[in-house]
């Protein structure tokens, strides 16, 4: 397998889904000329010309209002929102539209609708450009929401998305775009609500949202050289659905969890996360779930300060070894 970045494995998995489906089409600010904001979109407007990659005007409702028109119709759009704050603008048609048309209408009519979305910290891109907003999508029934962490589950799970029949909020890394890894060409679709475990282990279990998988697979390699505490990590690819399965095995296993996002803490991923656990696996739980989030706080501009307001490898590391401490 060849190994590509981040960006390069979301720009094959439009391309072989666009040259293999006439009805897939991208729209959205930048996304032609431009080459989309952080370059996804690289080489689509000449292959396929200006029918099937539009540039939009700066209107993300009225971007995402015509991908929901244009899905009723029977085409597959995937609509790119050049940051996830920018689609509060377009909340009414992701929400009461898009997530809602397929059961009002009793699935007379589908929405094949894929909405494209940069989110997290690390740019100095202040707080209109920088939060993590994937509990404000995962609280709505009708959506589905990914959360690819490598290259080779953001192009499986995007070809994925651009072939399910429901709407698909695709939410990815703005700090993850230049990772490179392994990726198959010309590979099958991920299945949505199927979690990856990066890591193995009997002590703790560590589940990672997004860029966190990769720093909970950072913390666990520190807390076995360093603590000799081996750690399950769990990357749930998926939000909705989730794979709660693989979750559950993994803590009945080690009887501890640490769910790790880069997201606010009231009502976040991780909290929902630790309710679920605690209601389906509580007996077999040694301390309470702990959550590593971000900072209660708008994503500051400055630098030091950025730092400090999303979590680190030290953090999920003083996290798990919390939950080994008499109680």
């Amino acid at each position: 397998m060849a190994e590509v970045r981040y960006r390069e494995a979301l720009n094959q998995a439009l391309r072989e889904e666009m040259q293999a489906d006439e009805s897939v089409f991208i729209m959205g600010e930048d996304v032609g000329v431009f080459q989309g904001a952080f370059k996804v979109t690289a080489g689509l407007l000449e292959e396929f010309g200006e029918k099937r990659v539009r540039d939009t005007p700066i209107s993300e409702n009225t971007i995402v209002g015509m991908g929901v028109g244009a899905a009723m119709g029977g085409l597959r759009p995937v609509v790119e929102i050049m940051t996830i704050n920018f689609s509060l603008l377009a909340m009414d048609q992701i929400v009461n539209s898009a997530a809602s048309i397929r059961y009002m209408f009793n699935a007379q009519v589908k929405v094949p609708l894929v909405i494209r979305m940069p989110q997290g910290g690390g740019h100095q891109l202040g707080p209109t450009h920088s939060h993590s907003l994937e509990a404000w999508f995962l609280h709505v029934p009708g959506l589905l929401v990914a959360v690819p962490s490598t290259p080779a589950d953001a192009k499986g799970l995007l070809k994925a998305a651009i072939r399910d029949d429901n709407p698909v909020i695709f939410i990815e890394h703005e700090a993850l775009y230049g990772k490179k890894g392994e990726v198959p060409e010309n590979g099958e679709p991920l299945r949505f609500g199927e979690a990856a475990v990066r890591r193995e282990g009997d002590d703790v279990t560590i589940v990672g949202v997004s860029r966190m998988a990769a720093t909970a697979l950072q913390a666990a390699e520190t807390l076995a050289a360093e603590h000799e505490v081996e750690a399950d990590v769990i990357d749930p690819r998926t939000l909705r659905p989730l794979d709660l399965d693989t979750i559950l095995e993994s803590v009945r296993k080690t009887n501890r969890a640490v769910i790790v996002e880069e997201g606010w803490p009231h009502g976040g991923v991780g909290a929902n996360f630790a309710a679920l656990i605690q209601e389906q696996a509580f007996d077999y739980l040694d301390a309470p779930v702990a959550r590593v989030t971000g900072a209660d706080i708008p994503m500051p501009y400055s630098k030091p300060l950025e730092q400090a307001a999303f979590p680190h490898e030290e953090h999920v590391v003083q996290a798990a070894l919390a939950t080994f401490r008499d109680l």
